[in-house]
């Protein structure tokens, strides 16, 4: 998957054959903003002004913009997985917070 970021946000990017352009879409937010470029400059370019203008409609609007993360992640798992990790995370000496975050760090990892 081919990405760009800008501010916080990140988009995927795609090439579309039948039209000859770059199409791109924010990712992890729920408003749908895409945007596209005939090179990557103007993808680039056309990115950052989707971004601006969320960003602007937002303010304008008096909400808050949606961030693709606020850091905190609620799972709810079976009691053996989480007796499991638990172990794990001590086994390592670590809390299983800390555990957990480079666990899912590891797997997040592009490629």
């Amino acid at each position: 998957m081919n990405t760009m970021t800008f501010k916080g946000y990140t988009a995927r990017v795609e090439y579309d054959e039948r039209d000859n352009i770059f199409a791109g879409r924010i990712l992890g937010i729920r408003n749908i903003i895409s945007f596209h470029g005939e090179t990557v400059s103007e993808l680039r370019a056309e990115f950052e002004l989707a971004i601006k203008g969320y960003l602007a409609d937002c303010k304008e609007l008096g909400v808050h913009p949606e961030r693709p993360a606020s850091g905190k992640l609620l799972l709810r798992v079976t009691p053996e997985i989480h007796g499991r990790a638990l172990v794990a995370a001590q086994a390592a000496g670590k809390s299983l917070n800390q555990w957990a975050t480079e666990v899912l760090e590891q797997a997040a990892q592009p490629g």
